[in-house]
């Protein structure tokens, strides 16, 4: 491995500070609402009977929430309107903002699509996917003709 020493007047130093810069610029103005809505964060996680997903979504109600099974595929997806209206004798400023995410997950073939569930509890979305019961081998005995 080679150490790269920076110059303090290096080019390579100024593009990467105009970089941050850009960066901390739009990360300002949209604020952690953007990053947030962006791709909400997801574990993933299996036991022996189902597949878990946890989706980090602080902020939203149950019924911001739209949960969907398309050609085995599981689809998340949120939206969040927020108005509000503030009248003066010299003013009126109206302010809002959307907000919305989908995010999509290929099921594996082992999951029982007929009883995924959902729950919705302090920021968490908690999706469980339970796994098929497996078919145990059928034992026949074949006669010789």
């Amino acid at each position: 491995m080679t150490l790269i020493k920076w110059q303090k007047e290096s080019p390579a130093r100024s593009i990467l500070n105009s970089v941050d810069l850009f960066n901390d610029f739009f990360n300002d103005f949209a604020g952690n609402e953007f990053r947030r809505w962006n791709a909400p964060a997801v574990n993933i996680s299996e036991t022996e009977q189902l597949y878990k997903l946890q989706l980090a979504v602080p902020g939203l109600k149950k019924e911001d929430f739209k949960l969907a099974i398309e050609d085995n595929t599981l689809v998340i997806s949120a939206e969040q309107k927020l108005e509000s209206t503030e009248k003066n004798e010299k003013f009126t400023r109206r302010e809002f903002s959307f907000s919305s995410f989908t995010r999509r997950f290929n099921l594996p073939e082992n999951v029982d699509q007929n009883h995924i569930g959902a729950n919705y509890e302090n920021g968490v979305m908690l999706v469980t996917l339970p796994k098929k019961a497996e078919e145990k081998a059928k034992t026949r005995e074949i006669s010789i003709a």
